[in-house]
């Protein structure tokens, strides 16, 4: 058994980084939140019947030790995530063709501002689609959604974005 969770630790351990950091938005609580993952799913391989693929039940154990992070920050008051780290911001760089262009960004600052204010759903949809590059269906089976909700959720967080545009612009005397 050690065996076997070394290898999957190995082949996974940084994509159980990333959806950490992209759930999180900071790399200390992505640390930890990987960790901890990797933890659980030492302690759950035995149980494991193959009901679903490994990958798939992989990330459902991240995805869920990150939920559970995020409670718990917003319990204390803390804010759920910050584009603020340097790999989150040039991710956010790169998108020139996503939501954020859509809705007419101009700079990182501003772009990092509207994706904080996305709901958590929205911005981790955002995270995986556009600044990793996933595919819907990857999107899909890392966060334990349907396709259809996914792209739904895209749309949902352009839509999002762009009204939080045009209320900027308005308040800035530039409608």
């Amino acid at each position: 058994m050690a065996a076997e969770f070394e290898t999957i630790a190995a082949q996974y351990q940084d994509r159980i980084f990333r959806l950490s950091l992209s759930m999180l938005g900071d790399r200390a609580g992505a640390e930890e939140a990987a960790q901890d993952a990797l933890v659980r799913i030492w302690k759950g391989l035995p149980g494991f019947r193959n009901q679903s693929s490994l990958s798939t039940w992989i990330f459902a154990i991240t995805r869920n030790v990150c939920l559970t992070a995020l409670g718990r920050r917003a319990a204390m008051g803390g804010r759920t995530a910050s584009l603020e780290e340097p790999a989150a911001r040039r991710a956010a760089e790169r998108q020139a063709s996503g939501p954020l262009a859509l809705a007419g960004a101009h700079s990182v600052p501003e772009a990092a501002d509207l994706l904080d204010r996305l709901p958590v759903k929205y911005r981790q949809v955002v995270a995986l689609f556009y600044m990793q590059g996933r595919s819907y269906d990857e999107v899909a089976d890392m966060l334990g959604l349907p396709v259809g909700t996914v792209k739904t959720y895209l749309f949902r967080a352009g839509q999002s974005l762009a009204e939080q545009m045009a209320r900027q612009r308005v308040r800035k005397g530039g409608a």
